[in-house]
């Protein structure tokens, strides 16, 4: 079928080398991808959407963390697999074509724009909010109503908050009516990174290293300091909110990890990609990983989880213990670490389009390569503009939400992916190859283990499992759906001997999934619909596999 044809990787290898003018310089090491990933990573989520995850899962937030990490470790090895066999740009989109198909390989670019672009425009929120906090305590005031996005403003007002969306909102200047209310800092900072991104990539990896290095120092030192002020008290209860409290911040938990897969975007771009690629983004996560954990301890230690409800926790903690030479160090790594989560996201989604355009889904030129500075620069300008201009119109909750639910999509169709590349031979030394541990016998194990463990330890679980009614019902329904996949993989896998570790990646980010609210599934799937009315009114006839 047409709509599933399928790119081999022998020909995605041949179309690249022989399309010479559209290729990009080879300058990245394991060290600079390893930096990279940790740039991604490291940013908005452990300086804002972290605060959001303490309050609604208090101190059990840990556990959340934890799983997280283990659901992006496993789809790491996933992506490094991939990786490996096709060192090119495009990350999951050029694997989808490979795997499932072009349908599904637009599907999944179409996600990653929400994890690259979309994603960014949360991060030049928060990175506004620190460098305005910076710039506060350097006794420099701007109005708030260009330091404000105007849906924020208005909800303040709608929702009787008073605080600075709300006197943005009061004393904001008018034109024809309307008040003229800006985040002008995150509008301007999009622009420096999109014209450094359109410089070249080698600029752009070395100010990338240089700012991890600055905030990887500065993590540590919050985390040394705020040590000494932890009160173990804080940390009872374990789970105020139950078990419900902690899944309801999977959005702002998971959205701390995005980041480690845009290294897989950077192949073309590598020395050795089949050596050093798996090695940067699995050493990134490992890093990334370790200081999360440190920081939530931290956080919870210090306040009480429900002082923690704020847009800039780290500096939050540390203003109610009274350290406040700690503010301007805090304020100053944030800023520092969300340009360059910035950064590395705006390199990204430029070399997915770049990959669509050379596939024929997208116009020719998305893949032009500048002459100059050899980067996609016409990717790169638009990019600019996906993150510039909704920046005007949106606020930073709903963003956070659209960003995390289409990248654990996108994750759940690479670990099914490798399902189906066929296995490569023991002797065979052409680079990383994901372990196989036979599943056949394995997971049923761990299924039937599961449901036993769930009816001893929860034993009225089930008969809420199908109640769909309700506030708790989508939560409900959700899960069953995560049962029924549960269950057909351990049949699929007991007769096809599946890989252990894909099918480990697809549920544990499946899981993840049941924490989404119906809003954010019914905005993505008007996303989804959106994308593939482009593709059958232009991609589909576009497409250099339409013969």
């Amino acid at each position: 079928m047409k709509l599933f044809r399928k790119k081999t990787i022998e020909s995605i290898l041949k179309t690249q080398e022989k399309e010479p003018t559209h290729q990009l310089n080879k300058v990245l090491g394991v060290r600079d991808l390893t930096f990279l990933g940790v740039a991604a990573i490291i940013g908005a989520g452990s300086f804002s959407s972290m605060g959001e995850a303490c309050y609604k899962g208090g101190p059990g937030v840990i556990i959340l963390f934890i799983f997280c990490a283990i659901a992006c470790g496993f789809a790491a090895l996933c992506y490094a697999e991939f990786a490996s066999r096709i060192p090119i740009s495009g990350s999951a989109y050029t694997y989808a074509y490979a795997s499932f198909g072009e349908l599904f390989a637009w599907v999944i670019g179409w996600a990653l724009l929400m994890e690259y672009s979309i994603g960014n425009i949360y991060v030049a929120f928060a990175w506004s909010d620190y460098f305005t906090a910076l710039l506060e305590g350097l006794n420099i005031h701007l109005p708030a109503y260009v330091t404000c996005s105007y849906m924020d403003a208005k909800k303040c007002v709608a929702e009787g908050k008073i605080n600075e969306g709300l006197l943005a909102w009061n004393s904001a200047p008018k034109l024809a009516g309307i008040r003229l209310i800006a985040d002008c800092p995150a509008f301007i900072i999009n622009i420096f990174i999109t014209i450094l991104v359109y410089v070249g990539v080698k600029e752009s990896r070395n100010a990338s290293n240089i700012m991890v290095i600055l905030k990887l120092l500065v993590v540590a030192l919050v985390i040394v300091v705020g040590v000494f002020y932890i009160n173990t008290d804080n940390w009872q209860p374990f789970m105020p909110n139950g078990f419900g409290g902690v899944m309801g911040g999977v959005a702002a938990v998971f959205f701390a990890f995005i980041g480690f897969d845009a290294v897989s975007t950077m192949a073309e771009e590598c020395k050795n990609p089949q050596r050093d690629l798996p090695r940067g983004m699995l050493y990134s996560l490992i890093i990334c990983t370790i200081a999360y954990i440190m920081l939530s301890l931290v956080l919870t230690g210090m306040v009480k989880y429900n002082l923690l409800g704020v847009g800039d926790p780290l500096a939050e903690v540390f203003k109610l213990r009274g350290v406040n030479w700690m503010l301007y160090i805090v304020a100053i790594c944030a800023v520092v670490a969300m340009t360059s989560v910035l950064l590395v996201f705006q390199m990204g989604q430029p070399r997915i389009w770049l990959s669509m355009s050379r596939d024929g889904l997208l116009p020719e030129r998305f893949s032009k390569i500048h002459p100059t500075y050899q980067t996609p620069s016409f990717s790169t300008i638009i990019t600019g503009l996906v993150v510039g201009v909704p920046l005007l119109f949106t606020d930073k909750k709903f963003v956070l939400d659209f960003t995390s639910i289409a990248t654990l999509f996108a994750f759940v169709l690479v670990c099914g992916g490798v399902l189906l590349l066929p296995r490569i031979p023991k002797n065979n030394n052409s680079g990383f190859q994901l372990p196989y541990i036979n599943s056949k016998i394995i997971l049923p194990i761990f299924f039937v283990t599961t449901l036993l463990l769930i009816a001893l330890m929860q034993p009225t679980f089930f008969n809420k499992l199908f109640q769909w009614q309700g506030e708790q019902g989508f939560s409900n329904f959700s899960l069953f759906i995560f049962f029924i996949i549960y269950a057909l993989f351990s049949i699929l896998s007991y007769r096809y001997n599946y890989s252990l570790i894909p099918i480990l990646g697809v549920l544990t980010c499946t899981y993840l999934l049941t924490g989404m609210s119906i809003s954010n599934w019914l905005w993505f799937i008007a996303w989804l619909a959106l994308g593939l009315i482009i593709y059958f009114s232009y991609s589909y006839k576009k497409s250099k596999l339409n013969v």
